[in-house]
């Protein structure tokens, strides 16, 4: 495994001290990725005066936020699943609200890499494509059919060819960023607003009202965890988040190979899979392969698969990394106090941090807005089982054995196929579709 090659690429700024001392604050946010940074944006912002004391472990961006790979968008990409979840009229209030996440990024002014091409999901398989027909029923039925453009096998080779897609749906509310970059512009941003920053600071008991820390007690009157995948063990939210894995492969520079496929627009581009691929190009002409509940092998496989023109272009960076996902695949929000929390981004955290912030801080406030009644806020959930996080990767294997087979054209296990249907079988959705 190499270092993430956005944390190489992206200008790098002069760490901040860790925590000395006890420490009085407004309020302390626990964790330095995109949700704890855009919470103490948005909270100087909407209150200038408040003390806000952000501690990280590492440096900022160095988890989740500096490996992941680069999607921003919201959920329109994902109404029928919302619709399934939270019904019709909170589906799209939940859609409408991320309209909000890429203008917020616009307005950093920092070079971010920020590339609004829109996305495709792609079909590689019959199941596939029943997926993205029932995807392009429900825009249908709620009446926003525009929020899923259906494109014809040779329509979808006009922006990227591939021997294996079968067709495909374009969202238009996708861009892609260079993470790292969009973590330390928001870093910076914080800081010009007046937030406090310690990093190499570890928090080694938080809960409402304080935060320990090996070098010092934080004592204030909110706390806000912003963790990701650390709360898969961690109280209030333990039993509602498993942690699943995701593995990213990144080829050396291709330009000459992405005119041939006809990749030059910048889309972002997953498939149908339970278990996604999910690829895009950077500016310099890289590919990057990621595989959700998969390993390098997954990973390098479906570059070689759904892209054999680049069956010689040579990895050159390869990492991976715990992600927190929730039993009903969407991320939780809630409060227990004046203890705060946001979990469960399922892979999709770039865009939907900024939501989660937004209602972090209104709850911080106790504000009575559209964000603390947000429909990530406050959900019930069914939690899940003790075995969690052992059966969440027994289950992630099957369902990425089976996927395989299909493509394959091959007839997966029975034991296969047993631990696939588990999910339905319990009534949980785990999984990233």
């Amino acid at each position: 495994m190499t270092a993430p090659w956005w944390l190489e690429e992206a200008p790098s700024d002069e760490a901040a001290p860790p925590l000395a001392g006890d420490r009085d604050a407004d309020v302390a946010i626990v964790g330095g990725g995109y949700c704890g940074l855009w919470t103490a944006l948005t909270l100087k912002r909407r209150a200038p005066e408040l003390d806000v004391l952000l501690l990280e472990a590492e440096r900022c961006g160095h988890g989740p936020s500096g490996r992941n790979g680069g999607f921003l968008h919201g959920y329109w990409s994902m109404l029928g699943w919302l619709r399934d979840v939270l019904g019709d009229a909170r589906a799209l209030e939940l859609a409408r609200a991320g309209d909000g996440i890429l203008p917020a990024v616009r307005a950093l002014e920092e070079d971010v890499w920020l590339r609004e091409a829109g996305m495709l999901e792609v079909a590689t398989t019959a199941r596939q494509q029943a997926a993205l027909a029932e995807a392009v029923e429900t825009a249908r039925d709620l009446d926003v059919l525009e929020e899923a453009v259906v494109l014809s096998p040779a329509e979808v080779s006009e922006r990227c060819r591939s021997p294996r897609f079968r067709g495909g749906i374009f969202f238009r509310e996708c861009a892609t960023v260079q993470p790292a970059r969009l973590t330390r512009a928001l870093r910076r941003a914080a800081l010009a607003e007046g937030v406090e920053l310690v990093e190499h600071t570890p928090a080694a008991r938080a809960e409402e009202g304080v935060v320990e820390t090996p070098s010092g007690t934080i004592r204030a009157r909110d706390v806000v965890l912003a963790t990701n995948a650390a709360l898969a063990h961690r109280r209030p939210t333990s039993r509602r988040i498993a942690e699943f894995r995701s593995y990213v492969v990144l080829t050396e520079p291709v330009p000459d190979l992405l005119e041939e496929l006809g990749w030059t627009g910048g889309e972002a581009i997953a498939d149908g899979r339970m278990f996604l691929h999910y690829f895009r190009t950077t500016n310099d002409g890289r590919v990057l392969m990621g595989s959700a509940g998969g390993t390098r092998r997954h990973a390098e496989r479906g570059l070689r698969l759904l892209f054999p023109d680049l069956a010689a272009a040579r990895i050159t960076h390869h990492w991976g990394g715990p992600i927190d996902v929730s039993a009903d695949r969407l991320p939780i929000v809630g409060s227990q106090g004046r203890l705060h929390y946001a979990a469960g981004f399922t892979g999709n955290g770039v865009g939907p941090t900024w939501l989660a912030a937004q209602s972090l801080a209104s709850l911080v406030l106790d504000a009575d807005d559209e964000w603390s009644h947000l429909p990530l806020v406050g959900r019930r959930i069914r939690p899940l089982p003790p075995f969690k996080n052992l059966g969440g990767r027994l289950v992630s294997s099957a369902i990425v054995r089976v996927e395989e087979a299909e493509e394959e054209g091959r007839r997966p296990s029975p034991l296969a196929r047993i631990g696939a249907a588990l999910p339905r079988l319990t009534g949980s959705r785990l999984g990233l579709r």
